[in-house]
């Protein structure tokens, strides 16, 4: 990969595991926090510096408990005191939510936008550990 910030996924039209790549080079799948060496289609993240915000919500449809988020959480449970985010509100920048804590396990991308339930982003479960914005000067990968 020579320049930009891509999301590689493991399966056509954007669907499987996903992956945050930055410029690089990346001689196998592990290097990537790959759960295989598959990937079948491949989305460049446009640059961005202005600000980040969303909306996490409990429910689908945009109910139960909520927390606005403009900075990077580590632990999802310690700070909206569930794991379960079953519909989000994109206001602003690009975010990655991750499957665990300490932002590790499956990678999830989230685009400005309105998501109603979990499945709109690629997931099978609400459950999730972390979130972060993402930012190509200081994201990275974890193994």
């Amino acid at each position: 990969m020579s320049s930009g910030c891509w999301v590689a996924y493991e399966k056509p039209n954007y669907g499987g595991y996903q992956y945050m790549l930055h410029k690089g080079e990346y001689p196998d799948y592990q290097r990537w926090a790959g759960f295989n060496d598959c990937i079948r289609s491949c989305r460049m993240v446009p640059p961005y510096n202005g600000n980040y915000r969303m909306k996490i919500f409990e429910r689908s449809d945009f109910g139960g408990q909520n927390l606005e988020l403009m900075e990077d959480c580590p632990d999802l449970h310690e700070r909206f005191h569930t794991r379960d985010i079953s519909s989000v509100n994109v206001m602003e920048g690009y975010w990655m939510l991750h499957e665990h804590p300490n932002y590790r396990g499956r990678q999830y991308f989230l685009r400005p936008g309105e998501y109603r339930r979990h499945s709109e982003w690629g997931s099978t479960s609400p459950t999730f550990g972390s979130l972060r914005r993402n930012r190509s000067l200081f994201f990275e990968v974890q193994y």
